[in-house]
């Protein structure tokens, strides 16, 4: 009986020391588990004018979206890269960095860059890389397509920009694309405005915009805009247009006469221009003494191509 319970004490004994030592193994596994750090989010991707994912090689190109940090955002980087199968008349590829947004939480990025003018025509990667602070990182890729300008459909160029006041005031943006310098209008003015957009067919519309600067609002294409934002000077289309030309928003008839003027839009108007439905000009855009600034916004819809041209001016008398 001694020896009975002298063997049942050991047997408890190892049992106990074995629990001991798994008790223990299964502590230190746990404390060497690792954590991986939050990775950011990235959403809302455009890539190219009204996220067509096009590019016009030597031309600007369109890139945003809203990123959220794991922990605060690094850097952010853009690829573009050949794709497995397809075949490009030379080796190119595009890379860039941006840090602006260094320390931030979460931001929307809204960029543009040219494509490079020795960019080969084709299809790519296009592959977005957001880096966090704490390490982590994420990536995306689309898809973007880079044309040589010639081979174009369409190419909107803004050729001509004419702005003329019933005080005498005249201003232009010429088809190099400067812009007038030390533009003013006051309350109580009657504005007149002419735009030329040289290279277009089919179904097109075009929309003159006064933007106060103080909200940051660049629309890129006719879909982008926010009415509760902007003042409508004027907007008129094409339909339909099976030949290239140039298109206005003035028509011009036998002997020069007007056949569709453009507006008179008065500066201090209760009312803008907008149709079929003109809007009221109050809240977040009632009218203020300050920097606005006048736009060109252009869509062509048969071809999904849409350029747009801001220049800062002045109003002033309220």
């Amino acid at each position: 009986m001694k020896i009975f319970s002298y063997k049942r004490s050991t047997c408890s004994l190892l049992t106990a020391f074995l629990a001991t030592l798994l008790l223990v193994s299964c502590s230190q596994d746990d404390d060497q588990t690792i954590v991986e750090p939050p990775k950011p989010i990235i959403d809302n991707i455009e890539i190219g004018s009204g996220n067509d994912g096009v590019g016009v090689i030597g031309r600007d190109f369109h890139f945003e979206m809203d990123a959220v940090a794991g922990d605060l955002l690094e850097t952010v980087q853009v690829k573009i890269r050949p794709q497995s199968g397809e075949t490009y008349s030379h080796d190119w590829d595009f890379e860039t960095t941006w840090d602006d947004y260094q320390g931030l939480k979460n931001t929307n990025v809204h960029k543009h860059f040219d494509i490079p003018e020795d960019a080969a025509e084709g299809v790519y990667d296009f592959i977005i890389t957001v880096n966090d602070q704490n390490g982590a990182k994420v990536e995306e890729i689309r898809e973007v397509e880079l044309i040589d300008p010639a081979n174009l459909p369409v190419d909107p160029l803004l050729y001509l920009w004419t702005m003329d006041t019933d005080q005498g005031d005249s201003h232009y943006v010429n088809e190099l694309l400067e812009s007038p310098e030390n533009v003013e209008f006051s309350k109580n003015e009657v504005l007149n405005s002419m735009v030329f957009i040289q290279n277009v067919k089919g179904d097109g519309q075009v929309y003159l915009l006064l933007v106060k600067k103080s909200l940051n609002y660049f629309p890129e294409t006719v879909e982008d805009i926010d009415f509760s934002k902007v003042i409508v000077y004027d907007v008129f289309q094409h339909e339909n247009e099976e030949d290239v030309y140039t298109f206005s928003n003035v028509i011009f008839g036998e002997n020069g006469v007007q056949e569709r003027p453009v507006p008179d839009f008065t500066i201090g108007a209760s009312m803008d221009n907008n149709v079929p439905q003109p809007n009221s000009i109050t809240n977040g855009k009632a009218w203020e003494t300050g920097a606005y600034y006048f736009g060109v916004v252009y869509t062509n819809f048969t071809h999904n191509i849409s350029l747009h041209y801001y220049f800062e001016l002045n109003i002033d008398g309220f």
